[in-house]
């Protein structure tokens, strides 16, 4: 099959890409190779070998009608991630993850390209699934500032105000995006349905959870906590450790994302629709847990926790996996001990110039 990886100069894009080429797929990346996430590569993108490489905006027509000249499907990873640093960052986001989207979709429509495997996010979710004693299933209504100043990290019912308990989301659990970056990656799943609707197409939507491994970039406030507390750890700092550590987390490796990316590829697309499938281990840990068991394999220092908070996060987001298994094939086969301990010394993508 012929593939075009939109991203996939990127961190996982990259791990994509590789996965294709293993598989027997030919490739062409199309990456816009962007400063504020890439440092200069003097010898081109590194993990690229076998691919055809186009540098170019994915939201630019005529580049995207280049790129999908000849393709089969496509495996869209391009984005920003992350939560960002404010409000200021909303056009960026909304610009190159939504408005990205609809080109590439219009485009694939001109070029009658009708697979398509889309990098969503757990973040869709917003906070997980929570259950009341009294209750029941009930959503879990927006943490407020004063709980948090107080250290009052779980939120709680919003009927009776007792602690609720967390559960695993399912793909059908109600969409409630908190912040910019989750905002955009439901307007991507939603763009893909109406694509989907309107040409007979089929999508994938992956929901990644929390991504790690080797090549995540440093030193950026767009990266995942993995990474910041990884680059920590290098420049001999104690990771911090926000709220009280006890934000449960699924902490999946690139390695076992590129492998879901090639078994949504493969198998065969929905009719006229887009299937989301979480991907993601099936074995939660909190931040706590994997900030301690990066710090024991680097030597130390020793994590600390810092009782701060962003409000854009959310406190426990844990997903089934049984829909990719069953439906997919897929499996994560690398445990959290073994990702950890490889990932603790692997090393990372140098930060972009300032």
């Amino acid at each position: 099959m012929r593939v075009l990886v939109t991203g996939g100069a990127g961190f996982i894009g990259s791990a994509v890409v590789r996965a294709f080429l293993g598989a027997g797929h030919e490739v062409r990346v199309l990456d816009a190779l962007l400063p504020a996430v890439h440092p200069r590569y003097p010898d081109g993108p590194p993990g690229l070998e076998g691919a055809e490489l186009l540098v170019g905006d994915v939201r630019d027509r005529d580049t995207v009608d280049r790129a999908l000249a000849g393709i089969d499907a496509v495996s869209h990873q391009a984005a920003m991630v992350g939560l960002g640093v404010d409000v200021q960052d909303m056009p960026e986001y909304a610009g190159i993850n939504d408005l990205g989207t609809a080109v590439l979709l219009a485009a694939m429509a001109r070029a009658d390209v009708d697979r398509l495997v889309l990098a969503s996010s757990m973040v869709v979710y917003g906070e997980g699934r929570y259950e009341c004693p009294e209750h029941g299933a009930v959503p879990a209504a927006p943490r407020r500032r004063a709980d948090l100043d107080e250290g009052r990290f779980d939120p709680p019912c919003p009927h009776c105000g007792r602690q609720l308990t967390w559960g695993e989301v399912l793909e059908e659990t109600p969409a409630d995006p908190r912040n910019t970056y989750a905002a955009t990656k439901l307007a991507q799943e939603h763009l893909a349905s109406a694509w989907a609707r309107s040409t007979g197409g089929g999508a994938a939507a992956l929901r990644y959870h929390n991504v790690y491994g080797p090549q995540m970039p440093r030193d950026t406030p767009y990266a995942g906590v993995a990474s910041i507390f990884r680059s920590a750890l290098e420049s001999g700092r104690a990771p911090r450790v926000f709220e009280d550590g006890g934000q449960q987390r699924d902490f999946v490796h690139v390695s076992d994302v590129a492998a879901a990316n090639l078994a949504a590829l493969e198998a065969d697309p929905p009719d006229s629709a887009v299937r989301a499938y979480n991907v993601a281990s099936g074995s939660p840990h909190t931040v706590g847990d994997m900030a301690r068991a990066l710090a024991d394999a680097f030597g130390g220092p020793d994590p600390v926790v810092t009782g701060e908070y962003r409000i854009g996060d959310v406190r426990h987001v844990v997903a089934s996996p049984a829909r990719a298994a069953e439906e997919l094939g897929f499996r994560a086969r690398v445990s959290f001990a073994d990702g950890m301990r490889e990932f603790a010394t692997a090393p990372l993508r140098p930060a972009p110039p300032v």
